[in-house]
């Protein structure tokens, strides 16, 4: 199984910047008119000693190898709202977002794993989608039902629907804020705290049209409006409103209307990150604040080396489109359409 480092890289994903110094918050708006323009969405998440990026059609994973060097795959990737159009329908895509970022989170670290762990191998067969389905019921159980549960054991006199609505999603949000802060702790998920912070200056540096280079990346925020820290506390306030509709049942019933509202919350979320991170203005600077608090538990500062791995991925992904100058590093050609990893060069 995969170390603990892993199991949190799971529960964190997508992102760009957020300037805090007045420069930084120049490039930053930048960035904003550059995704109006060319409407390259990027993307991305942590993973063991690496980061992996998507856009569209791409997806690519940078791995710092034990003996010093990167390791990159790249492969197309096809979204099933590609295939199928009425998938890309708002709600509908959220849903769809959320299932395949899942996914591609369990793979990207097996992948990584192989390479930055010597002891590890790749999931494969059958591991992939129990590894998937355990971490979907770890999810579900410790942040929808174990609320549920311990708010009708508190209030087993009852009370007025609302209030045992709202204190529901007050365990909740504990409970979520708690495992974040308890995982925080750990040594070896600080690692990856860090390349989650790398992903994100690298995107904040490509958004603001600027050469992928170490120095150009460094002064970015480790910090952005459309991270999976931010999704998923957005998920935990949508879930509060809309579980608040249904009144208190009894426990089984409960259960059963929160599991089955479940890819609508996940839609609903999606919709508000998205709309959130596409503008930039008075009210979307407001609703995205608590997640941008929320990050400075989920990422560290990085040290270049991990910026390096990071634009690696970038560069890999954004391979055959339009890149603002000359990236940091030679990229190794790697065939899109295998799933292999290249050696790119070792540092000296």
């Amino acid at each position: 199984m995969l170390k603990s480092r892993a199991k949190a890289a799971l529960f964190f994903s997508n992102g760009a910047c957020a300037g805090v110094s007045p420069a930084a918050r120049i490039k930053e708006r930048a960035g904003w008119i550059r995704l109006k323009e060319n409407k390259v969405h990027i993307g991305g998440q942590a993973v063991i000693e690496g980061v992996m990026m998507r856009n569209r059609s791409k997806i690519a994973i940078a791995v710092r190898q034990p003996n010093g060097g990167i390791a990159v795959e790249k492969k197309d990737f096809f979204s099933f709202g590609e295939r199928f159009p009425i998938l890309k329908w708002p709600v509908l895509r959220g849903m769809v977002a959320f299932v395949e970022a899942l996914v591609l989170g369990v793979t990207s670290i097996s992948a990584s794993a192989e390479h930055a762990l010597e002891d590890e191998e790749e999931l494969k067969g059958w591991e992939l989608p129990l590894t998937v389905a355990v971490s979907l019921v770890f999810g579900v159980g410790l942040f929808i039902l174990l609320p549920t549960v311990l708010m009708s054991w508190l209030r087993q006199s009852g009370g007025p629907p609302l209030l045992l609505n709202l204190g529901e999603g007050a365990i909740r949000l504990a409970i979520f804020l708690s495992y974040i802060f308890l995982i925080s702790r750990w040594q070896e998920v600080g690692r990856v705290f860090q390349y989650h912070g790398a992903e994100h200056k690298a995107i904040a540096c490509y958004e603001a049209g600027l050469p992928l280079t170490v120095d150009n990346t460094r002064p970015y925020s480790p910090l952005h409006r459309r991270c999976g820290t931010s999704f998923l506390l957005i998920v935990m306030v949508t879930s509060i409103l809309l579980f608040s509709f249904f009144g208190w049942p009894g426990i089984w019933q409960r259960i059963l209307i929160r599991l089955s509202l479940l890819p609508l919350v996940a839609g609903l979320s999606y919709e508000a990150i998205k709309f959130a991170g596409a503008r930039d203005n008075l009210f979307t600077r407001i609703i995205s604040q608590p997640g941008l608090w929320l990050q400075r538990m989920t990422t560290r500062k990085p040290a270049d080396d991990q910026i390096e791995v990071a634009i690696y991925a970038l560069q890999a992904v954004l391979q055959g489109e339009e890149m603002p100058g000359e990236g940091t590093a030679p990229l190794v050609a790697v065939d899109s359409q295998q799933d292999v990893f290249a050696q790119a060069e070792e540092k000296p």
